[in-house]
């Protein structure tokens, strides 16, 4: 699908003076198209994190200080993926280095019990007899749940970090930055940011009881930074000044070598060299194969790998979580294989307008697992949003939406919920991105509604695919220094986007690496004398190689690329276009 390309502006009241004296001009002005104003904003210190000004923290902070004196059964009840993961792990792991004997995690299986703290997992959890149960990355919609353990007389500290319902569930101490009342600056932590908030301040009520003098230990909550990186950079939330702090440090403890042996070994088997880590390898390396396991089998894998301490154990762990993500692969390109056929179906029974602007896409052959990911993948292709749904058992279906800027998809599922109210059985989510069920016979009824509704929202225009640049670069700015330079100059990420940049070039060389991927030699200047090597991944095998193609106009990241101990400034391209 051609794309539209658009310049991004800098804000209208940007200061003249530069950011910082050290900076050289391009990247000043990187900085100050996404939003930088202050030199501050640059700097990664953790002194300058905001202080933890959360609603229910010192209640929260007060029953676990006590739990930890009366050494009481703590169960940790986390998600099915990256950021449940290592919320779940940091959890147990600060728990055990303050003290606490009986500490264990449960993470509902998504096939059996589905999403947070429900009636039917608290029943699960009442096996292992805790006194109190922590959610972390989930919970502030569990008000049955909730309610549940309480009945059983498990006290509740809920950590979330997701947005709340019309109401809370009753816990003895909810700590969410998004709940009403919280005054706590950033909205943007991921819930494992959440829990090391959370931990840092357990850890300063215990020193201030007393605890750490009779010979015991006090944890370096530093050490944990690690998987708060990880889990902030795979769970995409946006990366505001106080979370590029803690993925920044995050990054710097790991690049050292200083990480838990299940990271290292997770880098290890995708192939990455930690003294080179950037925020993205832990989104595109490590959170699929956590992910994986949440979404074939059980994510308990993943986290059991996060907390390990023996460093073959570790490996061991990585390479069966890489086997998962391998499966999971070949899963969704079958799955995307038979979604293409069907939406060629599609279009031939669709009239002059094309497919739906709401699109949704059943198989009862689909994996539940896998569905959101190939949502993702079909609404990345067509820009329009899309509902994948799977079986999941007694005659109901779940679906998976992913949604595209200008429709928020929680607000337009709530919509057609207010004008049909018998089609949706449950539903939740957020902008982008949600979850439902229904009735496998309410289908169909239920895709027109969503189409009419997405056409309500929308106008044409915004069914067409834009990127932001950042501009043009020069033939003398494409080099390995500047190449190297915004490497580093991150952490990038959502609402924090790496440098992307256009041009129109000659293409030299072109040729199929694999099965998917285009490699180009371009020449920058019309003497052809200024080349570069580019590589584009999953090209469309039917477009490319393309011979009569003589220029090109790309969307493209710099980037340096290291083989057999050589560097070279390398184009990775987001999109590519004949002209």
């Amino acid at each position: 699908m051609q794309k539209t390309i658009l310049r991004r502006t800098p804000p209208e009241q940007a200061p003249e003076t530069p950011l910082a004296g050290h900076l050289p001009p391009l990247l000043d002005r990187l900085y100050r198209l996404r939003g930088v104003s202050r030199s501050e904003e640059l700097e990664h210190k953790l002194q300058l994190l905001h202080k933890p000004t959360f609603k229910g923290l010192d209640e929260a902070v007060a029953l676990l200080a006590d739990a930890v004196e009366a050494q009481a059964n703590v169960l940790i009840v986390g998600d099915f993926d990256a950021d449940g993961a290592t919320s779940s792990a940091l959890a147990v792991l600060a728990l055990q280095a303050m003290g606490l004997s009986s500490v264990d995690f449960l993470v509902p299986n998504r096939f059996e019990y589905g999403y947070g703290l429900t009636p039917e997992i608290v029943e699960v959890a009442a096996a292992m007899a805790p006194d109190v149960i922590v959610t972390v990355d989930n919970g502030i919609s569990s008000v049955e749940g909730v309610k549940a353990a309480q009945e059983m007389g498990i006290a509740v500290v809920v950590t979330d970090h997701h947005l709340p319902g019309s109401e809370l569930p009753p816990a003895e101490a909810i700590v969410n930055p998004n709940q009403p009342g919280c005054s706590f600056p950033s909205k943007n932590l991921a819930g494992v940011g959440v829990i090391f908030y959370v931990m840092n301040a357990l850890r300063a009520e215990l020193r201030q009881r007393g605890w750490f003098s009779e010979g015991r230990a006090e944890p370096n909550m530093a050490s944990y930074l690690d998987l708060v990186a990880l889990g902030t950079v795979a769970d995409v939330v946006p990366l505001d000044h106080n979370n590029r702090i803690l993925v920044s440090q995050g990054l710097q403890r790991i690049r050292a070598g200083v990480a838990r042996p299940g990271i290292i070994a997770l880098l290890d088997v995708a192939g990455r060299q930690m003294h080179r880590l950037v925020a993205s390898d832990l989104g595109f390396a490590i959170g699929p194969r956590l992910n994986a396991a949440g979404r074939l089998d059980d994510i308990s894998l993943g986290i059991q790998c996060l907390m390990c301490d023996s460093d073959s154990l570790a490996r061991e762990m990585a390479l069966a979580l890489d086997e998962l993500n391998r499966d999971r692969k070949a899963i969704e390109s079958g799955m995307q294989k038979e979604a293409l056929t069907m939406l060629g179906k599609l279009e031939l029974q669709e009239d002059e307008e094309g497919l739906p602007w709401g699109l949704c896409l059943y198989d009862g052959n689909w994996h539940q697992g896998v569905i959101g990911i190939l949502a993702s993948r079909i609404k990345d292709r067509l820009h329009r949003p899309v509902i994948v749904f799977a079986d999941s058992g007694e005659g109901e279906i779940k679906g998976s939406a992913r949604s595209i800027p200008g429709l928020h998809i929680r607000d337009a599922l709530d919509a057609v919920a207010a004008r049909h109210p018998h089609l949706l059985n449950k539903f939740g989510g957020h902008a982008m991105a949600a979850g439902m069920t229904l009735a496998r016979e309410h289908f169909d009824d239920f895709h027109k509604a969503f189409d009419q509704e997405v056409r309500r929202q929308l106008q044409p225009e915004d069914l067409q695919p834009v990127l932001i640049s950042d501009g043009h670069l020069t033939p003398d700015e494409v080099n390995l220094e500047l190449a190297a330079l915004l490497r580093q100059a991150g952490p990038w990420g959502q609402h924090f986007p790496e440098p992307l940049f256009d041009g129109e070039f000659g293409l030299a060389q072109q040729r199929l690496v694999g099965e998917k991927h285009l490699k180009m030699t371009l020449a920058l200047d019309a003497q052809g004398q200024h080349l570069v090597d580019a590589i584009a991944f999953n090209i469309d095998p039917e477009l490319w190689p393309n011979e009569s193609a003589q220029r090109v106009r790309l969307a493209y990241r710099l980037d340096v690329n290291e083989f057999r101990g050589r560097q070279s400034v390398q184009l990775i391209v987001e999109y590519l276009e004949a002209i």
